[in-house]
C-alpha cells in the first residue's frame, strides 16, 4: 500500500526514473538467481580467502587500548567507585554485608514511602499501584531478588540521566560535537544488547558493576536526544526575556533553557528509567543477580508457573516506574508565596519520610512487615505451573498449537528460510538496493547496499540471513495482526483509548517477558522465536495505525463524505493514504523491535547472529562480539534509514511537514 502511493510522490528525473532503476536492479537480481546453477562459487557466497580477519584485527586494537594504553586501569578505577555506590544500595535494599551495615530496610517502609510519593505525582490510583506492586513482591517471596535488581537501577538511572544531560547540552551548544555524536547514537540504538555486555565484563568485572555500566551505556542515547530536542524548542521570547534580565551564561542555561525544556528532559528521564529496567533484567547473562537471573533459571528449567510469577513482578515494576515518571512529566512545578514555611514547601517529602519512619518502627514490632519468610510466602508457582500445563494438555489446545507449529514450520518458515539462504549474495544485496531505491532514492540505496556488502565481507552472511528471515517473518505476521486491529480500533473513540492504553502498557514490559507465552505455547523452536517477536512487534504497528488514522484532518473526511464515498472508499482512498507516514513510523519501530528481540530470543534456541553473540559471552572474544553486533546494527540501520527517508518525502508531498 505504501509503495503504491510512492509512485505519485516522486517526480521523474533526468533519464531513468526512480521506479525504473529499482525495477532494473530487481531484474538483475532475478537474473543472478536464474543463473545460479551456472555461477562460480565466488558469486554465490564470498569465498573464505576474501573474508578479512576483522575479529582478529579488532581484538588486537582492543587489547592495545586495554593493556598498552592502560585503559583497563582507568576502567577498574571507575569500577571501584561504582562498586562502592552499588555496595551501599545493596546493603540498604537487601542487606548485603557491606558498608554502611544498616540494611536491609523493611519492605513495608519502602512501600509506604514510595506510595506517598506516588500519591503526590498521580493521586490515589498511582499510590495504589505503587503499594500493590511492593506488597505483591514481598508476599510472593521475591523481595530480595527485586531489590537486587533495584539496587543497580537506582545507581544506573541517575548516572545515565546526568551523563545524558551533560552530553545533550554539549550537542546543543556545539554543532561539531553533535555531528560526531549523532551517528554514534544511531549505532548505539541499533546494537544488540549482547554487544554491550562483553566489553562491560572485560573492563569492569563480572556482576553488578558490569551490569550497571552496560545499563548506563544502553540507556544514555534517548536522554541525549531528548535534552538536545528540548533545548532547541525553547522559544526566542523566553530566551530574550532572560537576556533582558541580565542573566549570565550559566544563569541562562540553569534558569532559562533547562527549566523551559523541562518536559522533553523528563520524557528522556522516563525513557532512561524504562531502558535501565529492561537492561538490568537482561544483564542476568553476565552474572547479575536479581529478577532477571531467577527468570532465566526458571525458564531454562521450564518452570512456567514460577516464571509467570517473576514475570508479573517485573511487569508491575515496569508499569509503576513508567506511570510515575510520566506523571512527573505532566505535573507542573508548584509555586509558593515568598516566605512560605519550609514544611509547607516540602509537605509530601515530609509525609513520605514520616510514613517511612512509622513503618520502620512497626516492622520492629510486627516481623512480617520487615521480611516475609519462605513459610509465610503466598507464592503459588507450583500450582500455577500445574494449572498452565493442565491447560496446555487440553486436547483442543494441544492440537491447535501442534498444528500451528507444524504448519508454520513445514509450509512457511523453513521454506522461506531456505529460499533466502539459496539466494546468491550479490542478488540479495541488489534486492535490498532495489527496495531502497524505490522507497528512498539513490543515496539510501547505495548506503544500504554498502552496509549489506560489509555484512557479507565479515564472513557471517548465512547467520545474518537467518536473522533477517526471523525479523521479516515476525514483522509480516505482526502486520496481519497490528494493522487490522488498529484500523478497527480507530473507528471508535472508546476502543481507540482502550487499545492505546493496552499498547502503552505492553511497551513498558521488559522484552524478556515476551518469551514466557511463546515457550508456554510452542516450546523451544523457531515458531516460539517468531511468536515472541510477533507479540513485541505488533504493539507499535497497532499504536501508530490508530494514531495515524485518528489524526487525519477532519476536513478531508468531511469532503469524502460530501462526495458520497462509502466507508470502505473513505478508508482506502482518503484515510489510509494520509495516515501512511505515521503508520510507516510504526512499521519502522516494529522492525527495530524485531531486531532487538531476535537477539534475546537466542536464549530459546536459534541459529542466527544472536546465538553466536551469546556464545561470545562465555569467553573474551571481544573482536568477534563487536563484528557480530555491527552486522545486526548495519542491517537494522539500513531499514531505518530507508523508511525514515520515505516518511519524510511522503509528509512533504502531503504538506504535513516533518
Amino acid at each position: 500500500m505504501a509503495t503504491t502511493t510512492t509512485n505519485t510522490v516522486n517526480p521523474p528525473s533526468q533519464g531513468w526514473t526512480r521506479n525504473q532503476i529499482a525495477i532494473g536492479l530487481l531484474c538483475a537480481a532475478f537474473a543472478l538467481m536464474l543463473l545460479r546453477p551456472f555461477l562460480p562459487e565466488w558469486l554465490i557466497r564470498v569465498p573464505e580467502w576474501a573474508i578479512l580477519p576483522w575479529d582478529t584485527w579488532l581484538d588486537a586494537v582492543f587489547n592495545f587500548i586495554k593493556d598498552d594504553l592502560g585503559l583497563i586501569h582507568v576502567t577498574r578505577t571507575i569500577a571501584a567507585g561504582l562498586e562502592s555506590l552499588l555496595d551501599v544500595t545493596a546493603n540498604l535494599l537487601y542487606g548485603r554485608n557491606r558498608w554502611p551495615h544498616l540494611g536491609p530496610i523493611p519492605w513495608s517502609a519502602i512501600a509506604a514511602a514510595v506510595a506517598v510519593l506516588a500519591y503526590y505525582l498521580g493521586g490515589w490510583k498511582m499510590a495504589a499501584l505503587a503499594a500493590s506492586t511492593f506488597i505483591w513482591t514481598a508476599l510472593v517471596g521475591q523481595w530480595k531478588m527485586a531489590m537486587q535488581t533495584m539496587s543497580v537501577l537506582v545507581v544506573a538511572a541517575p548516572v545515565a540521566v546526568i551523563v545524558g544531560l551533560f552530553l545533550g547540552i554539549a550537542a546543543w551548544k556545539y554543532g561539531w560535537f553533535e555531528k560526531i555524536i549523532r551517528p554514534v547514537l544511531s549505532v548505539l540504538q541499533t546494537l544488540p544488547f549482547f554487544t554491550y555486555l562483553l566489553p562491560a565484563v572485560i573492563f569492569f568485572k563480572v556482576g553488578p558493576t558490569a551490569g550497571a555500566v552496560a545499563t548506563v551505556v544502553f540507556a544514555v542515547p534517548p536522554m541525549i536526544l531528548m535534552t538536545t530536542l528540548g533545548l532547541r524548542k525553547v522559544s526566542p521570547e523566553v530566551v530574550e526575556a532572560g537576556q533582558m534580565c541580565g542573566c549570565s551564561r550559566w544563569q541562562m542555561l540553569s534558569r532559562v533553557y533547562v527549566p523551559a525544556a523541562r518536559t522533553e528532559i523528563l520524557v528522556g528521564v522516563n525513557q532512561v528509567i524504562m531502558l535501565c529496567l529492561a537492561m538490568v533484567v537482561l544483564t542476568a547473562f553476565i552474572g547479575m543477580p536479581g529478577l532477571g537471573a531467577k527468570l532465566l533459571a526458571m525458564m531454562g528449567s521450564f518452570k512456567i508457573g514460577r516464571s509467570f510469577e517473576i514475570g508479573v513482578t517485573i511487569v508491575l515494576f515496569a508499569i509503576m516506574l513508567d506511570r510515575m515518571s510520566k506523571a512527573w512529566v505532566l505535573k507542573q512545578p508548584e509555586h509558593f508565596e515568598r516566605g512560605a514555611p519550609w514544611w509547607q514547601r516540602h509537605k509530601f517529602a515530609l509525609l513520605s519520610l514520616g510514613a517511612f519512619v512509622l513503618f520502620l518502627g512497626l516492622s520492629q514490632l510486627i516481623p512480617i512487615l520487615s521480611e516475609v519468610g519462605r513459610k509465610q510466602s503466598l507464592s503459588q508457582g507450583k500450582q500455577i505451573d500445574t494449572l498452565i500445563k493442565g491447560f496446555l494438555a487440553i486436547d483442543g489446545i494441544r492440537a491447535t498449537t501442534e498444528w500451528l507449529r507444524w504448519f508454520l514450520n513445514v509450509w512457511v518458515l523453513i521454506p522461506f528460510r531456505n529460499a533466502l539462504l539459496w539466494v546468491p549474495t550479490p542478488a540479495f544485496i541488489l534486492v535490498i538496493m532495489s527496495f531502497g531505491w524505490w522507497l528512498a532514492g539513490r543515496r539510501e540505496a547505495m548506503i544500504a547496499g554498502l552496509f549489506f556488502a560489509i555484512v557479507a565481507a565479515t564472513g557471517w552472511w548465512d547467520r545474518a540471513v537467518i536473522t533477517l528471515y526471523t525479523v521479516i517473518s515476525a514483522v509480516i505476521l505482526a502486520t496481519f495482526i497490528g494493522l487490522p486491529l488498529g484500523i478497527l480500533a480507530a473507528q471508535s473513540e472508546k476502543w481507540s483509548k482502550r487499545i492505546l492504553l493496552a499498547c502503552d502498557t505492553a511497551q513498558t514490559f521488559p522484552s524478556f517477558i515476551y518469551l514466557i507465552p511463546a515457550i508456554m505455547l510452542f516450546g523451544v523452536n523457531d515458531v516460539a522465536v517468531i511468536f515472541s517477536i510477533l507479540i513485541f512487534a505488533a504493539v507499535p504497528l497497532t499504536r501508530y495505525t490508530i494514531e495515524g488514522l485518528r489524526t487525519v484532518p477532519s476536513e478531508m473526511t468531511e469532503a469524502a463524505d460530501m462526495s458520497g464515498a462509502t466507508k470502505r472508499q473513505k478508508l482506502l482512498s482518503v484515510q489510509l493514504p494520509l495516515a501512511l507516514p505515521t503508520m510507516a513510523v510504526g512499521f519502522n519501530q516494529a522492525i527495530m523491535f524485531a531486531f532487538f528481540m531476535v537477539i534475546i530470543a537466542a536464549f530459546i534456541g536459534t541459529q542466527d547472529l544472536g546465538q553466536e553473540l551469546q556464545r561470545t559471552l562465555a569467553g573474551t572474544d571481544l573482536g568477534k562480539n563487536f563484528v557480530l553486533g555491527m552486522d545486526v546494527s548495519l542491517m537494522a540501520l539500513s531499514f531505518d534509514m530507508i523508511i525514515r527517508k520515505w516518511t519524510e518525502t511522503r509528509k512533504k508531498a502531503l504538506g504535513l511537514g516533518i
